[in-house]
């Protein structure tokens, strides 16, 4: 029999601080694993596959982040389907929306824009609700001279600095669309320290820790342990200078991924 294949775009908000990132592990927790758990039981079959547009680590949560279902000899009824796949989902994901394409969309290769955000605050040790949401740096921070260098990472740079463990085969340049510091508006709670702060930046796509690690050398700049000349140097071609400090993950999120011409 001719297999009937079906492709849909999905896009997952969850929150990552219990899990052990996106992709699936064995004997660990993981977003993938129980989306998967979760389309067999509703399906009630496994005649499908996930293929995400990305990968987040540890903790790491997304507001969107976008997968793409291969669903084989069925079509979804996505009206029907949509609330009935949240409703066994575990609270902590949720899918926001489906959309049908085809097999001409390919979703690791189709061009994107994907932004992340980071969110920070420093001072006394905030209320530990606030954990898997914010990162907490004990201490003063020179808010604007971080923002003078999360600046200087926007643009064409060569990033091995700012690369976890490359290979040689690592590409090490790089566009950082948008990179800034900005006072946190997007989130609130009532748990949440009176002030915080959101490091926003926006490119095509990212190295593994590669944001984390821009964060850790913006706190590390923040407590004046270096200098904006030391970023300067750090994103020339050839830089060998190496970044000791990555910032915890569970700060981070992928907050939204836009497709271009879709």
């Amino acid at each position: 029999m001719k297999r009937n294949r079906k492709y849909y775009l999905i896009t997952l908000q969850y929150l990552g601080f219990r899990y052990h990132g996106w992709q699936k592990q064995p004997d660990v927790n993981t977003v993938q694993r129980m989306t998967e758990r979760t389309l067999a039981y509703v399906f009630g079959h496994k005649n499908f596959k996930l293929l995400a547009s990305g990968r987040t680590d540890a903790k790491v949560s997304a507001n969107e982040i976008a997968i793409e279902l291969f669903l084989d000899n069925e079509t979804l009824n996505i009206p029907e389907f949509l609330p009935l796949f949240n409703k066994n989902l575990p609270q902590d994901i949720r899918a926001l929306a489906i959309t049908e394409t085809n097999e001409k969309f390919n979703i690791i290769q189709h061009p994107k824009v994907k932004e992340y955000i980071y969110l920070f605050a420093f001072g006394e040790k905030y209320h530990p609700f606030a954990a898997p949401y914010m990162t907490n740096v004990l201490g003063d921070l020179d808010v604007e001279l971080m923002k003078k260098g999360a600046k200087l990472f926007e643009g064409n740079h060569y990033l091995k600095t700012y690369c976890y463990k490359p290979t040689e085969h690592t590409i090490l340049e790089g566009e950082i669309e948008l990179c800034e510091i900005t006072e946190n508006d997007l989130y609130t709670a009532s748990f949440f320290p009176e002030k915080s702060y959101v490091l926003r930046v926006q490119g095509a796509g990212f190295k593994r820790h590669q944001i984390r690690m821009m964060m850790g050398t913006l706190i590390l700049l923040g407590r004046h342990e270096l200098d904006l000349d030391f970023i300067k140097r750090s994103l020339l071609p050839n830089s060998t200078l190496e970044v000791n400090y990555i910032a915890p993950a569970s700060g981070l999120m992928l907050n939204k991924m836009t497709f271009k011409d879709l």
